[in-house]
């Protein structure tokens, strides 16, 4: 195993440990359904009677991409896919909305459902992961949710050359370790900015406790400025394209989706609680860079 390997495999068991992708077990006996090695990954679906699950391990409980809840479809299983709806707050009405990183689908699928004026691109490297989206979760692209499977950072370049912008966009990519590297850098962030309308608003799902999660902070903040944390077992990052709406503004916007969050499983007070631009983070971490990576910060003696 080469040293980045090497490097790459033993920060992938720290994040494991420290942050769980979902926050919960898979209950009871699960069973798996589906087992296919891509490009990229070991893709496997596992069922337990209760929820349907996406996963890129055998330990299925300790790192589930996506779930659904077999008897009512419609609700969220994870927190942070709750979480990333907060974006909601910040911009009610998102025309363009992007998504990078499908799993089985449960983003783009919901916002397709509450934001019927939308148009919704998701974005996903791995073609066997639109595959099993398609058998097994209920994703299906049509007139207004197209899937592209591209690497998302070259998408990202692809659509500013095209004159393209968003309104919304959402990172959730996850490999089998972490977010890959290319997806957490100061300069991959100024390209996402860039896409962004103004006032246009980037949601972004990461570990709320990781030995990145100072890097991170202060890599946004180099970008957006001040952002709201939003945090679980999971920590989304909110952030804009100008200036951070106040909390009033938010709770105003936050009451427009109640009865909406109330039918996908989840309260809207619930989430507007655990809004926060509190700084809990080492502010002199250094900021992530292309030629700086998560891979680079296990190699040099004192990461953050």
């Amino acid at each position: 195993m080469s040293g980045r390997r090497a490097a790459r495999a033993a920060f992938a068991v720290l994040l494991t440990c420290l942050g769980p992708f979902s926050g919960a077990q898979v209950p009871g006996q699960s069973q798996l359904i589906h087992s296919e090695k891509s490009l990229y990954r070991q893709v496997l679906v596992y069922e337990d009677g209760t929820n349907r699950c996406l996963c890129f391990t055998h330990l299925c409980s300790l790192g589930r991409q996506s779930c659904i809840d077999l008897k009512l479809p419609d609700h969220l299983v994870f927190e942070y896919t709750q979480m990333m709806l907060g974006a909601l707050y910040l911009n009610p009405d998102p025309q363009k909305v992007l998504v990078i990183g499908l799993g089985g689908g449960t983003l783009p699928l919901t916002l397709e459902r509450i934001l019927p004026k939308a148009d919704i691109d998701a974005v996903e490297v791995d073609p066997a992961v639109v595959r099993v989206a398609q058998r097994y979760f209920g994703f299906r692209a049509d007139a207004r949710l197209h899937v592209v499977e591209q690497d998302g950072r070259a998408y990202v370049r692809q659509a500013l050359r095209a004159g393209k912008h968003y309104d919304l966009i959402m990172l959730d990519a996850y490999d089998n370790q972490y977010i890959p590297e290319h997806l957490l850098t100061r300069e991959f962030l100024s390209e996402v900015r860039t896409l962004l309308q103004p006032s246009g608003v980037v949601a972004a799902n990461t570990f709320s406790q990781s030995r990145l999660y100072s890097n991170e902070s202060v890599t946004y903040r180099s970008v957006f400025g001040e952002f709201y944390n939003v945090k679980s077992a999971n920590r989304v990052i909110l952030a804009v394209n100008g200036p951070l709406p106040s909390m009033d503004s938010v709770a105003g916007n936050s009451r427009r989706f109640t009865n909406v969050f109330d039918r996908l499983g989840f309260s809207t007070k619930g989430l507007l609680d655990r809004f926060s631009t509190a700084t809990d983070w080492d502010t002199g971490a250094r900021v992530l860079t292309d030629q700086y990576s998560p891979a680079n910060l296990l190699n040099s003696p004192s990461p953050y």
